[in-house]
């Protein structure tokens, strides 16, 4: 399963990328909003940093807006996709940005039946967003179940990409799953390194092979 940065912040993602384990960034108007700069050249930063896969929303809600600001994006560089909403205009831009040879990554999807949609369009990525789910005493994970289903069952070319994770359980479940990708914070990318049993055994070895090289030289 693949693993990308759900961040706008270069220096979170310089950090993360050079232990190499991430292979792409997904983005969207809030977080961009919060790096200082304008956010054409912070995405095409992040494209060279990450060279892979890096997701930047529209904000117009409007077929011929989303049209415009969707060439405008996806022209930053190869590696940037299209960032559209599940709406109806967003998935009439799906299908004709796509059918130009651009990827779209079909966001706030909180249904089978909407991902459905968004594999119809030729959607590149279906985000759907398991922790708001969860948010609202709805089973996000499950959502992820039947939309990997749906697609193996029609071998959809469409890569569900597990959105608003919030914790590395989400991760783990998602992989069992068979989805694609995970988009997470950097934070909860931080988690996944963490088990106390990992730094206690490191501890131990350190002191005992300490003690040995006491040993050896008395």
């Amino acid at each position: 399963m693949k693993l990308f940065i759900d961040s706008g912040n270069i220096k979170d993602i310089e950090t993360l990328a050079a232990i190499g384990i991430i292979d792409g960034v997904t983005t969207n108007p809030t977080l961009l909003s919060k790096e200082p700069g304008d956010y054409r050249d912070n995405l095409k930063k992040i494209c060279q940093i990450v060279k892979g896969p890096v997701s930047g929303e529209v904000t117009a809600t409007d077929f011929a807006g989303m049209m415009r600001e969707g060439h405008d994006i996806a022209h930053i560089d190869s590696y940037m996709v299209v960032k559209v909403p599940l709406t109806r205009d967003g998935i009439k831009a799906c299908k004709a940005l796509s059918g130009e040879g651009i990827r779209v990554n079909v966001t706030l999807c909180f249904s089978a039946a909407q991902a459905l949609l968004a594999a119809k369009a030729g959607a590149s990525y279906i985000s759907p967003f398991v922790g708001r789910l969860d948010d609202v005493a709805t089973n996000g994970m499950e959502l992820v179940r039947e939309i990997v289903e749906i697609y193996d069952n029609y071998e959809f070319p469409t890569e569900v990409l597990v959105a608003s994770c919030r914790h590395p359980i989400h991760i783990v479940e998602a992989a069992r799953m068979g989805a694609d990708i995970c988009t997470c914070p950097p934070a909860v990318i931080d988690q996944l390194f963490n088990h106390p049993l990992t730094a206690i055994g490191l501890e131990k070895f350190l002191k005992d092979w300490e003690k040995a090289h006491e040993a050896v030289k008395a």
